[in-house]
């Protein structure tokens, strides 16, 4: 499959909020209220908006539309009726790569168990296939929740920087990665102050430092790298121990990436990425890729994604190893991830904004902030109706597919990681010496 370079052609879109919602969040004594913008998504009721019912065609309103030509009230996500439902929404552009509307609707509708973001471009078309669908019954229609406020209810103190953090949905355990060791705090140190780990796990050398750190889907392991020529593979249960270590070939592990079955495991250094077997735990292949764009690395499918301080961002074939297409986002790339459908890519950059492209079909936007910044983590929740995205000392979160900011937090210092926990109760920040939590209100 020969390489395919994209221009830096983006659809802009707005992140906004609905003060007419906002409320106030109860707040844990002492403690500052998180309480900025209570909104409550509607996007998880319908694939896509309408602004009203369509007499023609021409009326039928996108989803997202050039900010030059419409406000963020006219693309406000509005729940649809089961008549409604009846309206796909397709780019022209992209119609011939894109499903069958039937098919293609039912799956944003049920989700395979959950609603997948859907981003769709302006200059839809109709597909009067669709006509003789019946309607969807409401008690059909599964709907996410999204969270409409945060709540400060703890502290973990590592001791030193929390450069990589892992929680837990199942046990709610929270794993905080260092200089020198990784930490462990059950469910009451995440609502408590100055509560002691349940364990520290030392790294064999003192000097190493983990950077980065990933939880297996069943969370029964957990995967680290950093500055040691070794990924180590822990097991969680019954209790924390090194399972594997896997010798790799460079000196700086900057970010890792598992396959959704936990077959395969990505790990990114400079100028090339390793790609582990790890039920087997042999090394597969060391695949180079540019020297200054191997910063981030994620996987999709059948495709991963690698990107840094070049500014491109870079997808390949997980089969033959070839690159497949190569993005010019004019900004460095700070972070790389993707919902639970793999459909969609989010990218973290050094100016803030955050790029938002379908992984096999050519829909590409861009959430633009303008504010540069050292350090941008983005976290989809594991519903996909809503990410989190921390921008140095700001957390954002934002509903997918809307851009609607559900709400928003500050700390003091730089936060330099995060992750939200898979039962999407728990939003856990790492910065300077600790991890501050954060239980999500719905």
């Amino acid at each position: 499959m020969s390489e395919e370079k994209e221009e830096a052609s983006f659809s802009i879109l707005t992140i906004y909020d609905d003060p007419e919602e906002r409320g106030s969040v109860p707040e844990s004594p002492g403690i500052s209220s998180q309480h900025e913008h209570h909104t409550q998504s509607q996007l998880d009721e319908a694939c896509g908006p309408l602004q009203q019912l369509p007499g023609s065609l021409a009326q039928c309103g996108p989803v997202f539309q050039e900010v030059s030509c419409v406000s963020p009230q006219q693309w406000v996500p509005q729940a649809l009726d089961r008549s409604e439902l009846q309206v796909p929404w397709f780019s022209k552009v992209e119609s011939e790569e894109a499903e069958p509307g039937p098919r293609r609707l039912r799956n944003c509708v049920r989700g395979q168990g959950r609603l997948s973001p859907l981003w769709v471009k302006a200059g839809q078309s109709y597909d009067p296939l669709l006509a003789t669908q019946p309607p969807v019954p409401d008690e059909a229609v599964v709907r996410q929740r999204t969270p409409r406020g945060s709540w400060k209810v703890g502290k973990l103190r590592h001791g030193k920087k929390v450069y990589a953090v892992a929680v837990s949905g199942s046990t709610h355990h929270v794993y905080t990665c260092g200089h020198g060791y990784i930490r462990v705090w059950n469910e009451s140190a995440l609502h408590a102050w100055d509560q002691a780990p349940q364990a520290q796990l030392n790294l064999q050398d003192h000097q190493n430092c983990v950077l980065t750190c990933k939880l297996f889907p069943d969370e029964q392991r957990l995967i680290t790298g950093g500055l040691s020529q070794t990924l180590t593979l822990w097991d969680l249960a019954p209790t924390p121990r090194i399972r594997a270590q896997l010798a790799s070939t460079g000196p700086m592990c900057y970010s890792l990436a598992i396959s959704s079955n936990a077959q395969i495991c990505l790990a990114c250094f400079k100028g090339f990425v390793e790609i582990w077997d790890l039920q087997n735990q042999i090394l597969i292949r060391k695949h180079e890729v540019p020297i200054y764009g191997s910063r981030c690395v994620d996987i999709t499918g059948n495709k991963f994604w690698t990107g840094g301080e070049d500014t491109s961002l870079y997808s390949w074939d997980l089969r033959s190893y070839q690159r497949l297409q190569q993005h010019d986002l004019q900004h460095e790339i700070l972070s790389i991830t993707h919902d639970p459908s793999e459909e969609w890519l989010l990218v973290g950059l050094r100016m803030s904004d955050i790029i938002i492209l379908h992984t096999h079909r050519k829909e590409k936007f861009k959430a633009v902030l303008h504010k540069y910044i050292h350090h941008h983590n983005l976290k989809f929740a594991s519903c996909g109706s809503y990410f989190v995205t921390t921008q140095d000392e700001s957390i954002h979160c934002l509903a997918a597919p809307s851009l609607q900011r559900l709400f928003q937090a500050e700390e003091s210092t730089d936060i330099l990681c995060c992750d939200v926990s898979s039962d999407n109760q728990y939003l856990v920040t790492g910065s300077k010496n600790s991890a501050t939590v954060y239980q999500l209100l719905y």
